[in-house]
């Protein structure tokens, strides 16, 4: 089943839920959501130096001390 014939199916079934039902939906669906942040933090986190890139990244932007993607694809 696609993407969009999901998303129809679940309009479909949101359409028929009480205010009760829907807010239960909406509490499930934000526990989902922020499972699949997490899982996506923690496949980060797994990498090994990533937080030391990550924070020398965060320290030169910070500072300016960086070089624009367009001007580094040029002298490709």
């Amino acid at each position: 089943m696609t993407t969009v014939e999901l998303r129809h199916q679940i309009d479909e079934y949101i359409d028929s839920l009480s205010p009760e039902r829907l807010r239960v939906a909406v509490d499930f669906l934000a526990y989902l959501a922020e499972r699949e942040s997490q899982e996506a933090t923690d496949e980060l986190l797994r990498i090994p130096r990533f937080m030391d890139s990550l924070e020398k990244a965060e320290a030169k932007v910070s500072t300016g001390s960086y070089r624009n993607w367009r001007d580094i694809r040029r002298d490709v």
